[in-house]
C-alpha cells in the first residue's frame, strides 16, 4: 500500500495511514512502516513522534509501535455507536446458522444511513470490498438500504434520491431513479429485497427490513453468498432473512421474538 504525499490535507492522510496500520499490523517499527506505506523515514518519524504525544500510539522499549490509549479510548466510542442490542445479535447468530454459516450482516437505519453494525463472516466468506462496520453509503446498490428504503414513505424516498447521481459501481447497478422506485414497489409487495451484482460483482444478497413499534424502518438483515451458488440458495435464504426481521419486529413491539419462528412466513412490518 502506498500513500499520497501531495493531496489535499495530506499530512492528516498520511497520519490517518500510519495510526490505521499499526492498529492492523503493529507492533512495528518506523522502518517497516514507512517501507509498507511508501513514506520518507524522516516524515514517517514525525508522524510516529506526533501520534505518540496525542496517545494514539505508544512506543515500545525494543522501538515498535502499538496502539497508544486514546487509539482503545478511540475504538470504544466507535462500538458504542455500532453496538448491537443482544437479543438482535441472538437473532443475527440465528440466521447465520439457519443459512449453513453464509455471510450474515444485521444493519441500523440512522439519520438516512444505513449503516452496518455488525456481521459474521461465512466459512466461504465473500469479498464485498469496501463493506465493514461502520459503512452507509450506496443505499442504492445494497439489499440492506433498500429493503429498508422501500418501508419510508414516498416522499422520504424522493427526498433521498429525485435529482440525485447514482453511483455506477458495477454493470448491474440500478443508476436510473424511476427504475430504483419500481424495484423499491417490488420488494414491497414481496418483503425481501435483492442485490444482484449491484455493489460487488460475484457477489448477491438478500435482505429483509425490521421496523420500530410506530411502523418506520429500524434496520435489516442481510445474506451475501457468491453468484455461483446464490441461485439454489435463494429460497432458503429469503425464508431465513424475512424470518429473521420478522422477530426483530416482535421484539422491538415488546414481543417475544420466537413467536415469529412457529407464526408462518410474514411481511417484515407485520406484528
Amino acid at each position: 500500500m502506498s500513500v499520497p504525499e501531495t493531496t489535499t490535507l495530506s499530512t492528516l492522510e498520511r497520519g490517518l495511514a500510519v495510526l490505521e496500520y499499526i492498529c492492523e499490523h503493529g507492533p512495528a517499527n518506523a522502518k517497516r512502516i514507512a517501507r509498507d506505506l511508501g513514506l520518507r523515514q524522516g516524515t514517517c518519524y514525525h508522524i510516529l513522534r506526533t501520534l505518540a504525544v496525542s496517545g494514539h500510539v505508544a512506543r515500545q522499549p525494543d522501538g515498535q509501535y502499538e496502539p497508544g490509549p486514546h487509539a482503545y479510548w478511540v475504538a470504544r466510542q466507535i462500538q458504542k455507536r455500532v453496538a448491537v442490542v443482544p437479543e438482535l445479535s441472538v437473532i443475527l447468530a440465528r440466521l447465520h446458522n439457519v443459512t449453513g454459516g453464509e455471510t450474515s450482516y444485521i444493519t441500523r437505519w440512522q439519520d438516512g444511513a444505513a449503516i452496518l453494525q455488525h456481521y459474521l463472516a461465512g466459512t466461504q466468506a465473500t469479498n464485498v470490498g469496501k463493506l465493514e462496520v461502520g459503512f452507509g453509503g450506496d443505499l442504492h446498490a445494497r439489499a440492506s438500504s433498500k429493503a429498508i428504503i422501500a418501508l419510508l414513505p414516498g416522499d422520504q424516498v424522493e427526498a433521498l434520491f429525485k435529482g440525485v447521481k447514482l453511483a455506477q459501481l458495477t454493470s448491474a447497478t440500478i443508476t436510473d431513479y424511476e427504475e430504483l422506485l419500481v424495484e423499491l414497489a417490488q420488494i414491497r409487495r414481496q418483503g425481501y429485497a435483492m442485490d444482484r451484482e449491484e455493489f460487488a460483482e460475484g457477489v448477491q444478497c438478500v435482505a429483509s427490513g425490521f421496523v420500530s413499534p410506530d411502523g418506520t424502518p429500524a434496520g435489516a438483515y442481510t445474506v451475501s453468498v457468491p453468484t455461483i451458488r446464490f441461485a439454489k440458495l435463494k429460497p432458503t435464504l429469503v425464508a431465513a432473512v424475512v424470518e429473521a426481521a420478522a422477530m426483530a419486529t416482535r421484539f422491538l413491539a415488546g414481543k417475544r421474538p420466537v413467536d415469529a419462528v412457529t407464526a408462518g412466513r410474514h411481511h417484515p412490518g407485520q406484528p
